[in-house]
C-alpha cells in the first residue's frame, strides 16, 4: 500500500520501519520540523514535508501518529481537500470519532506498545487494535495491519480507553517504580542492573501466571515488622511513602479477594 506517516516520533518510527520491511511504500513522512522528517524519510524512504500543504493528495492510508492533545487541531487540516482518504490514528485514547464530518473513510490503528526510536522492536508481537466508521475501511486497515503483526484485534473507542488505562498502569507506572527503586539505590551507591535479573523474572513469570498469583512481598502477607521499617526509611520522602502505603495496602487487599474467591470454591 502507499501510505502517508503524519508524525516522526517514536511510535511513527517503528511503525514506518515495519511497514517498509514489508514491502510498504511510504510515500511522505510529514513532521513539524524538516530535520525530523528528513530522519525518518531516509530510513523508510519518502518524501519528507514539513508542511500539511505539501503533503500528497492521495494515498491508500493516512496513518496520523502524533500525540493525542494536537490531532483535534491539526486533523481538518490534514483532511481538507483529501477528504476521500482513509485517514485513521493510532491513539489508544483518543476516540474514532475525531474524523466524523471531515472525512469519508476513517480508523482507529493503535499498536500497543511502549516505543523508543533508539530499541527496535519486533512487531508481529505487538498487539495491533482497528476499529474503522464503516466494514470496507476496516478491512483495508486489517490487511495493513495483519502486514506487520501476528496479533491483530477489532476494539470500539469505549474498550479502547479501558485498554489504554491497564497500559498505564502496566507499562508506565510500573516504569515510574523503576524510577524510584533507581532513586533508592543511587542515594545509596548502588547501581540499578542489580534490580535487572528481579525485574526480568518478574515480567517472565506472568507469562505463566496470573498477575495475582505471581505477587510477592511483605504487602502480601502484610508483614507489619518490615513494612513499619521500609516506611521509616521513606521519612524524608513523604510523598514516595504515601505511595509505598497505598501500594502495600493494594496489595494486600487483592491478597484477601483472592483468598476469599479460594474459600468460595
Amino acid at each position: 500500500m502507499r501510505v502517508v506517516l503524519i508524525g516522526a516520533g517514536r511510535l511513527a518510527t517503528n511503525l514506518g520501519k515495519a511497514l517498509c520491511c514489508v514491502g510498504h511504500d511510504i510515500v511522505a513522512v510529514y513532521s513539524r520540523t524538516m530535520e525530523a522528517a528528513t530522519m525518518l524519510a531516509n530510513t523508510v524512504g519518502g518524501q519528507p514535508v514539513n508542511s500539511i500543504e505539501s503533503l500528497p493528495l492521495t494515498a491508500d492510508v493516512f496513518l496520523v501518529a502524533l500525540k493525542d492533545s494536537v490531532l483535534t487541531d491539526i486533523i481538518p487540516l490534514l483532511t481538507k481537500g483529501r477528504e476521500e482518504q482513509l485517514f485513521a490514528h493510532t491513539a489508544g485514547s483518543m476516540p474514532l470519532s475525531l474524523f466524523a464530518g471531515k472525512c469519508r473513510r476513517y480508523g482507529v490503528f493503535y499498536p500497543m506498545q511502549s516505543f523508543s526510536k533508539e530499541r527496535e522492536v519486533n512487531f508481529s508481537e505487538i498487539p495491533v487494535f482497528l476499529e474503522a466508521n464503516d466494514a470496507a475501511t476496516l478491512d483495508v486497515l486489517k490487511t495493513l495491519a495483519q502486514s506487520v503483526s501476528s496479533r491483530v484485534y477489532e476494539l470500539s473507542t469505549e474498550d479502547r480507553k479501558y485498554l489504554h488505562l491497564a497500559a498505564v498502569f502496566a507499562c508506565n507506572f510500573a516504569n515510574h517504580c523503576y524510577t524510584l527503586a533507581a532513586d533508592v539505590l543511587e542515594a545509596h551507591g548502588l547501581p540499578f542492573d542489580v534490580m535487572l535479573p528481579l525485574i526480568d523474572e518478574t515480567a517472565r513469570k506472568v507469562h505463566q501466571l496470573h498477575p495475582k498469583d505471581a505477587q510477592t512481598g511483605p504487602a502480601v502477607r502484610y508483614d507489619e515488622n518490615v513494612i513499619s521499617r521500609q516506611r521509616q526509611l521513606l521519612a524524608e520522602r513523604p510523598d514516595i511513602q504515601r505511595l509505598y502505603d497505598l501500594l502495600s495496602q493494594s496489595i494486600h487487599e487483592k491478597e484477601l479477594e483472592k483468598r476469599d474467591v479460594r474459600c468460595e470454591m
